[in-house]
C-alpha cells in the first residue's frame, strides 16, 4: 500500500537499533512497543484546551486521546456561559485560571482552539507556565521559546492539500 520495499523498512528501522533478527523477522508485539517507545507513546502527558467552542468541544469528546496517553484535565474559555458546562465530565472553568491550573496540575500540553486575537495573551501565559507543547489549531505563527514544542494544524491548508488530490487524481 505505501509503495515501499522491505529492505527500505528493514533500513528505518536500523536507523533506531535493531529490532529483528536476521532470517527470523520481527516480533510484532515487541516491535509495536518500540516504536511507541520512539514515539513518546509508552508515557501519559496531561493536557488542556483552550477554548471550548465547537472545536474544542470535539477534541474534548474524543476519547481515542486516552488511548495514546493524552490525558484532558482542564478546559478553558472566555464565555462566560460556557462555565461550569461539562465535557466528558471536566467543566469549563475562565482562562483567568490556566496560569494556576497549568501549575497545579502538572500539564504538559496546551491545545489551541482559540481565535487569532487571543493567541498572543494565551501563548505567553503557557510560556510563563513552562509548557512543554502545544497543538496549535489557531491560524496563527506562534512566537515561542525552542524549548516548547509546537504542531501546527491548519484545517483550511489540509483541505486544499485534498482538494488538489482530487482535482490531479
Amino acid at each position: 500500500m505505501m509503495k515501499v520495499t522491505a529492505s527500505q523498512i528493514r533500513q528505518d528501522f536500523n536507523n533506531f537499533g535493531g529490532f529483528g533478527q536476521q532470517g527470523y523477522g520481527y516480533n510484532v508485539e515487541y516491535l509495536y512497543n518500540e516504536i511507541a517507545k520512539i514515539l513518546g507513546l509508552d508515557k501519559t502527558y496531561n493536557l488542556i484546551i483552550v477554548g471550548a467552542g465547537h472545536l474544542g468541544q470535539a477534541l474534548a469528546n474524543y476519547v481515542n486521546f486516552e488511548r495514546r496517553g493524552f490525558i484532558v484535565k482542564g478546559i478553558f474559555d472566555k464565555n462566560p456561559e460556557l462555565y461550569g458546562k461539562e465535557l466528558r465530565g471536566i467543566a469549563v472553568q475562565p482562562v483567568g485560571n490556566i496560569e494556576r491550573f497549568v501549575r497545579e496540575n502538572d500539564i504538559d500540553v496546551a491545545v489551541l482552539t482559540i481565535p487569532k486575537d487571543g493567541v498572543a495573551r494565551t501563548v505567553e501565559i503557557l510560556v510563563r507556565c513552562n509548557i512543554k507543547a502545544i497543538w496549535n489549531f489557531a491560524h496563527v505563527d506562534l512566537n515561542v521559546p525552542e524549548s516548547i514544542v509546537v504542531e501546527n494544524v491548519h484545517l483550511s491548508d489540509s483541505l486544499m492539500k485534498l482538494s488538489y488530490g482530487i482535482a490531479n487524481q
